[in-house]
Protein backbone atom coordinates (compact mmCIF):
# COMPACT_ATOMS: atom_id res chain seq x y z
CA UNK A 1 0.00 0.00 0.00
CA UNK A 2 3.28 2.29 0.30
CA UNK A 3 4.52 1.97 -2.39
CA UNK A 4 1.36 2.24 -4.09
CA UNK A 5 1.25 6.05 -2.20
CA UNK A 6 4.24 6.59 -3.57
CA UNK A 7 4.05 5.81 -7.45
CA UNK A 8 0.77 7.99 -7.11
CA UNK A 9 2.46 10.40 -5.62
CA UNK A 10 5.16 10.95 -7.76
CA UNK A 11 3.53 10.28 -10.65
CA UNK A 12 1.10 13.19 -9.67
CA UNK A 13 3.91 15.11 -8.98
CA UNK A 14 5.80 14.13 -12.39
CA UNK A 15 2.14 15.10 -14.24
CA UNK A 16 2.62 18.81 -12.63
CA UNK A 17 6.02 19.16 -13.42
CA UNK A 18 4.96 18.39 -17.21
CA UNK A 19 2.28 21.04 -17.41
CA UNK A 20 3.78 23.34 -15.81
CA UNK A 21 7.03 23.04 -18.28
CA UNK A 22 5.45 22.68 -21.38
CA UNK A 23 5.30 26.06 -22.47
CA UNK A 24 9.25 25.81 -22.15
CA UNK A 25 9.13 23.11 -24.23
CA UNK A 26 6.95 24.55 -27.25
CA UNK A 27 8.13 27.99 -27.03
CA UNK A 28 11.79 26.46 -27.19
CA UNK A 29 11.42 23.88 -30.07
CA UNK A 30 9.74 26.76 -31.70
CA UNK A 31 12.48 28.72 -31.26
CA UNK A 32 14.96 27.08 -31.79
CA UNK A 33 13.17 25.97 -35.28
CA UNK A 34 12.89 29.64 -36.40
CA UNK A 35 16.58 30.35 -35.29
CA UNK A 36 17.74 27.11 -37.62
CA UNK A 37 15.68 28.40 -40.41
CA UNK A 38 16.94 31.55 -40.03
CA UNK A 39 20.93 30.34 -40.13
CA UNK A 40 20.09 27.58 -42.74
CA UNK A 41 18.19 29.66 -45.01
CA UNK A 42 19.21 33.16 -45.07
CA UNK A 43 23.05 33.01 -43.79
CA UNK A 44 25.36 30.05 -44.67
CA UNK A 45 23.42 30.44 -48.57
CA UNK A 46 24.57 34.06 -48.66
CA UNK A 47 28.29 33.36 -46.60
CA UNK A 48 27.31 36.08 -44.28
CA UNK A 49 29.13 35.67 -40.62
CA UNK A 50 27.42 35.45 -37.38
CA UNK A 51 27.96 35.97 -33.87
CA UNK A 52 29.12 33.97 -30.58
CA UNK A 53 29.18 30.32 -31.43
CA UNK A 54 27.58 30.19 -34.51
CA UNK A 55 30.05 33.03 -35.85
CA UNK A 56 32.67 30.56 -35.10
CA UNK A 57 31.37 27.69 -36.18
CA UNK A 58 30.58 29.30 -39.70
CA UNK A 59 33.83 30.90 -40.23
CA UNK A 60 34.93 26.69 -39.84
CA UNK A 61 32.54 25.91 -42.66
CA UNK A 62 33.54 28.03 -45.02
CA UNK A 63 36.89 27.67 -44.46
CA UNK A 64 37.48 23.74 -43.92
CA UNK A 65 33.80 22.72 -44.26
CA UNK A 66 33.63 21.79 -41.18
CA UNK A 67 30.00 21.25 -40.10
CA UNK A 68 28.28 23.63 -38.26
CA UNK A 69 25.82 21.19 -36.32
CA UNK A 70 29.40 19.12 -34.85
CA UNK A 71 30.91 22.30 -33.98
CA UNK A 72 28.37 24.21 -32.03
CA UNK A 73 27.28 21.05 -30.00
CA UNK A 74 31.30 20.07 -29.51
CA UNK A 75 31.86 23.80 -28.26
CA UNK A 76 28.41 23.85 -26.15
CA UNK A 77 29.25 20.64 -24.53
CA UNK A 78 32.68 22.18 -23.00
CA UNK A 79 30.70 25.72 -22.13
CA UNK A 80 28.14 23.15 -20.12
CA UNK A 81 30.88 21.20 -18.48
CA UNK A 82 32.88 24.21 -17.49
CA UNK A 83 29.50 26.26 -16.05
CA UNK A 84 27.29 23.76 -15.03
CA UNK A 85 28.13 23.80 -11.34
CA UNK A 86 27.08 27.78 -11.60
CA UNK A 87 23.78 27.60 -13.03
CA UNK A 88 20.45 25.80 -11.78
CA UNK A 89 19.50 22.61 -12.64
CA UNK A 90 16.76 23.60 -14.85
CA UNK A 91 18.24 26.31 -16.71
CA UNK A 92 21.39 23.52 -17.58
CA UNK A 93 18.84 20.73 -18.57
CA UNK A 94 16.73 22.80 -20.74
CA UNK A 95 19.72 24.38 -22.12
CA UNK A 96 21.54 20.95 -22.83
CA UNK A 97 17.85 20.13 -24.67
CA UNK A 98 18.08 23.12 -26.70
CA UNK A 99 22.05 22.47 -28.03
CA UNK A 100 20.80 19.12 -28.97
CA UNK A 101 17.52 20.40 -30.90
CA UNK A 102 20.16 23.13 -32.20
CA UNK A 103 22.64 20.64 -33.62
CA UNK A 104 19.92 18.33 -34.89
CA UNK A 105 17.79 21.09 -36.75
CA UNK A 106 21.33 22.13 -38.28
CA UNK A 107 22.28 18.71 -39.90
CA UNK A 108 18.67 18.15 -40.61
CA UNK A 109 17.68 21.37 -42.58
CA UNK A 110 21.59 21.73 -44.42
CA UNK A 111 19.49 21.07 -47.41
CA UNK A 112 16.74 23.38 -47.29
CA UNK A 113 16.76 25.59 -50.23
CA UNK A 114 14.92 28.68 -50.05
CA UNK A 115 13.99 30.98 -53.05
CA UNK A 116 17.37 33.14 -53.66
CA UNK A 117 17.49 36.62 -52.75
CA UNK A 118 19.66 39.43 -55.03
CA UNK A 119 19.40 42.31 -52.29
CA UNK A 120 21.99 41.70 -49.86
CA UNK A 121 20.57 44.29 -47.58
CA UNK A 122 17.57 42.89 -47.30
CA UNK A 123 18.82 39.31 -47.05
CA UNK A 124 20.65 40.78 -43.58
CA UNK A 125 17.35 42.51 -42.85
CA UNK A 126 15.24 38.99 -42.96
CA UNK A 127 18.26 36.87 -41.49
CA UNK A 128 18.50 39.40 -38.27
CA UNK A 129 14.51 39.60 -37.84
CA UNK A 130 14.48 36.00 -37.70
CA UNK A 131 17.20 34.74 -35.97
CA UNK A 132 16.11 37.45 -33.27
CA UNK A 133 12.58 36.18 -33.21
CA UNK A 134 14.12 32.64 -32.64
CA UNK A 135 16.19 33.53 -30.17
CA UNK A 136 13.95 35.80 -28.23
CA UNK A 137 11.14 33.10 -27.86
CA UNK A 138 13.96 31.00 -26.19
CA UNK A 139 14.87 33.62 -24.05
CA UNK A 140 10.99 34.01 -22.69
CA UNK A 141 11.34 30.57 -21.19
CA UNK A 142 14.01 31.70 -18.85
CA UNK A 143 16.53 29.30 -20.93
CA UNK A 144 19.13 29.99 -23.33
CA UNK A 145 20.21 27.71 -26.40
CA UNK A 146 23.89 27.82 -25.24
CA UNK A 147 27.32 29.63 -26.40
CA UNK A 148 27.92 32.99 -25.17
CA UNK A 149 25.04 33.20 -23.00
CA UNK A 150 26.07 30.41 -20.90
CA UNK A 151 29.58 32.24 -20.13
CA UNK A 152 27.53 35.61 -19.54
CA UNK A 153 25.30 34.03 -16.98
CA UNK A 154 28.03 32.00 -15.33
CA UNK A 155 30.56 35.07 -14.97
CA UNK A 156 27.04 36.76 -13.98
CA UNK A 157 26.80 34.59 -10.76
CA UNK A 158 30.36 33.75 -10.02
CA UNK A 159 31.57 37.58 -10.37
CA UNK A 160 28.22 39.62 -9.96
CA UNK A 161 28.74 41.52 -12.93
CA UNK A 162 27.09 42.62 -15.87
CA UNK A 163 28.75 41.38 -18.50
CA UNK A 164 26.32 41.93 -21.38
CA UNK A 165 28.26 45.23 -22.61
CA UNK A 166 31.54 42.71 -23.04
CA UNK A 167 29.15 40.33 -25.61
CA UNK A 168 29.04 43.06 -27.54
CA UNK A 169 32.71 43.46 -28.01
CA UNK A 170 33.46 39.23 -28.37
CA UNK A 171 30.72 39.58 -30.80
CA UNK A 172 32.07 42.16 -33.02
CA UNK A 173 35.57 40.60 -32.95
CA UNK A 174 34.22 36.87 -34.21
CA UNK A 175 32.35 39.12 -36.78
CA UNK A 176 35.21 41.01 -37.59
CA UNK A 177 37.47 37.98 -37.91
CA UNK A 178 35.22 36.72 -40.71
CA UNK A 179 36.77 39.76 -43.02
CA UNK A 180 39.77 37.58 -44.24
CA UNK A 181 36.62 34.76 -45.23
CA UNK A 182 34.06 36.71 -46.62
CA UNK A 183 35.08 39.79 -47.63
CA UNK A 184 34.45 43.66 -45.77
CA UNK A 185 30.61 43.74 -47.51
CA UNK A 186 29.29 40.67 -45.84
CA UNK A 187 31.40 41.64 -42.99
CA UNK A 188 29.23 45.00 -42.62
CA UNK A 189 26.10 42.78 -43.66
CA UNK A 190 26.89 40.66 -40.88
CA UNK A 191 26.81 44.00 -38.56
CA UNK A 192 23.49 44.67 -39.91
CA UNK A 193 21.95 41.15 -39.47
CA UNK A 194 23.91 41.36 -36.23
CA UNK A 195 22.30 45.05 -34.61
CA UNK A 196 18.54 43.85 -36.84
CA UNK A 197 18.61 40.53 -34.41
CA UNK A 198 19.81 42.16 -30.82
CA UNK A 199 16.10 44.96 -31.99
CA UNK A 200 14.05 41.78 -32.50
CA UNK A 201 14.66 39.84 -29.51
CA UNK A 202 14.42 42.74 -27.34
CA UNK A 203 11.33 43.72 -28.68
CA UNK A 204 10.38 39.75 -28.76
CA UNK A 205 11.10 39.81 -24.85
CA UNK A 206 9.32 43.32 -24.44
CA UNK A 207 6.32 42.18 -25.96
CA UNK A 208 5.39 39.10 -23.46
CA UNK A 209 6.18 41.33 -20.74
CA UNK A 210 4.31 44.84 -21.58
CA UNK A 211 2.35 46.58 -19.15
CA UNK A 212 1.55 49.53 -17.60
CA UNK A 213 1.57 50.73 -14.40
CA UNK A 214 -1.45 53.02 -12.86
CA UNK A 215 -1.50 55.01 -10.80
CA UNK A 216 -5.59 56.16 -10.36
CA UNK A 217 -6.17 59.10 -7.60
CA UNK A 218 -9.10 60.35 -6.51
CA UNK A 219 -11.58 61.18 -3.72
CA UNK A 220 -11.62 58.57 -0.52
CA UNK A 221 -15.31 58.03 -1.42
CA UNK A 222 -14.61 57.00 -4.96
CA UNK A 223 -11.91 54.70 -3.56
CA UNK A 224 -14.07 51.17 -3.42
CA UNK A 225 -15.70 51.24 -6.77
CA UNK A 226 -12.74 52.06 -8.37
CA UNK A 227 -11.18 48.88 -6.98
CA UNK A 228 -14.37 47.22 -7.61
CA UNK A 229 -13.90 48.06 -10.91
CA UNK A 230 -10.02 46.95 -11.32
CA UNK A 231 -10.45 43.77 -9.41
CA UNK A 232 -13.69 42.40 -10.56
CA UNK A 233 -14.59 43.71 -14.10
CA UNK A 234 -10.32 43.73 -14.94
CA UNK A 235 -9.40 40.95 -13.34
CA UNK A 236 -6.57 42.34 -11.65
CA UNK A 237 -5.13 42.57 -8.36
CA UNK A 238 -4.25 45.98 -7.01
CA UNK A 239 -2.76 48.48 -3.77
CA UNK A 240 -4.16 50.73 -2.09
CA UNK A 241 -1.73 54.29 -1.05
CA UNK A 242 -3.40 56.68 1.13
CA UNK A 243 -2.42 60.12 0.12
CA UNK A 244 -2.91 64.27 0.75
CA UNK A 245 -2.91 67.05 -1.59
CA UNK A 246 -0.14 68.95 -1.28
CA UNK A 247 -2.37 72.34 -2.33
CA UNK A 248 -5.98 70.96 -0.89
CA UNK A 249 -4.49 68.89 2.27
CA UNK A 250 -7.50 66.85 1.94
CA UNK A 251 -7.05 62.97 2.10
CA UNK A 252 -7.09 61.22 -1.23
CA UNK A 253 -6.69 57.24 -2.20
CA UNK A 254 -3.88 56.17 -4.40
CA UNK A 255 -5.22 52.66 -6.53
CA UNK A 256 -1.81 51.45 -8.26
CA UNK A 257 -2.39 48.23 -10.20
CA UNK A 258 -0.68 46.65 -13.59
CA UNK A 259 -2.71 46.63 -16.72
CA UNK A 260 -2.30 45.15 -20.17
CA UNK A 261 -2.41 47.78 -22.79
CA UNK A 262 -6.40 46.90 -23.29
CA UNK A 263 -6.87 47.28 -20.00
CA UNK A 264 -5.90 50.14 -19.14
CA UNK A 265 -8.37 51.76 -21.99
CA UNK A 266 -10.90 50.20 -20.09
CA UNK A 267 -10.40 51.46 -17.68
CA UNK A 268 -9.46 55.03 -18.88
CA UNK A 269 -13.05 54.99 -20.54
CA UNK A 270 -14.62 53.78 -16.52
CA UNK A 271 -13.25 56.63 -15.24
CA UNK A 272 -14.18 59.50 -18.05
CA UNK A 273 -17.70 58.17 -17.83
CA UNK A 274 -18.17 58.04 -13.91
CA UNK A 275 -15.18 59.75 -12.26
CA UNK A 276 -13.89 62.50 -14.43
CA UNK A 277 -12.82 64.37 -11.57
CA UNK A 278 -9.86 61.63 -10.65
CA UNK A 279 -6.37 61.44 -11.89
CA UNK A 280 -4.98 58.78 -13.99
CA UNK A 281 -0.74 58.00 -14.18
CA UNK A 282 0.04 55.66 -16.62
CA UNK A 283 3.66 54.73 -17.35
CA UNK A 284 5.54 51.88 -19.11
CA UNK A 285 6.51 48.95 -16.99
CA UNK A 286 9.21 47.22 -19.02
CA UNK A 287 9.14 43.91 -16.98
CA UNK A 288 6.72 42.46 -13.96
CA UNK A 289 7.69 39.31 -12.19
CA UNK A 290 5.15 37.51 -9.35
CA UNK A 291 1.70 36.22 -9.08
CA UNK A 292 0.00 36.59 -11.85
CA UNK A 293 2.44 37.49 -14.80
CA UNK A 294 5.90 36.46 -15.21
CA UNK A 295 7.23 33.67 -13.03
CA UNK A 296 10.14 33.39 -10.12
CA UNK A 297 11.05 30.11 -11.44
CA UNK A 298 11.60 31.35 -14.96
CA UNK A 299 14.04 33.76 -13.97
Amino acid sequence: MDIDFKIKYFYQKALIHVKNEFSTFFFSSLGILIYTIGVIGFTVPYHFPDSGVMGIALIFKYTMGFSPALFTLLANAVLVLWGGRELSKRFILWTIYNIILLSFLLEALSGLKLPHIDDMFLVSVASGIIKGLGIGMVFRTGTCSGGLDIVTAVLRKRYGVEVGKYGFYINTFIISASYGTVGLEKVLFGFVATYISGQTLDNVLASFDKRRLIFVISAKEDEAPILKYVTEELGRGATIIESRGGYTGEGRTNVMCLLSPRQTMELKRHLAQSYPKSFMVVSEASEVLGRGFKRWKNI
